[in-house]
């Protein structure tokens, strides 16, 4: 028998939020395997069924977690775009990979298979904004500007995953962010 009320305010006062930012904590510690809303729930300090108020099933709080990431990360993207101090394309790589460095899992989790856009419209959106922000630094046409922000985005994806995966070597006492820059301004 349940003893909350059905309307009741959350003592977290956003609920959601709090389980958000929970799953975020897991995600990078434990792995996506790592998240279960049982224990998402525990780890906020709510009862077993408050996440599913909020989310619908184990799915929806991956879906959620993922447009959390897009939005993240086109807030920083779209910071670099508007500074007229930087290079734009070679800020907006550095930022790509680092961001992935950063938040391996999360990274991943944006990008997995799993999470097909086609049927998620929450996710198709803030993963078509973050491709927006690319696009619009490239200042090419809308012919062109695609295939240069395509490159762009192939360019420094394949550079976060191969570092993700370890498939580059970092030498003892290098620079990675120098690295990083160099790879990425290397026509």
């Amino acid at each position: 028998m349940s003893t909350s009320l059905p309307n009741a305010p959350y003592h977290h006062g956003n609920l959601r939020q709090a389980l958000l930012e929970a799953a975020l904590v897991i995600l990078e510690k434990e792995g996506e395997a790592g998240l279960g809303l049982r224990d998402l729930a525990r780890a906020v300090g709510v009862s077993p069924a408050a996440p599913y108020r909020h989310f619908d099933s184990r799915s929806a709080l991956l879906e959620a977690l993922a447009v959390t990431g897009y939005q993240r990360f086109t807030q920083r993207m779209e910071a670099i775009a508007t500074d007229d101090t930087l290079d734009h394309m070679t800020a907006m790589g550095r930022t790509y990979v680092k961001f992935a460095l950063d938040n391996p899992n999360l990274f991943r989790l944006m990008f997995s298979p799993v999470l097909r856009r086609d049927n998620r419209p929450g996710l198709r959106m803030a993963a078509d904004a973050a491709y927006r922000t690319l696009r619009h630094v490239t200042g090419e046409d809308l012919d062109t500007g695609r295939v240069a922000a395509l490159a762009a985005w192939a360019r420094v994806h394949g550079l976060a995953v191969l570092l993700l995966d370890g498939q580059i070597a970092i030498q003892a006492g290098e620079d990675i962010e120098a690295l990083i820059v160099q790879i990425i301004e290397k026509h």
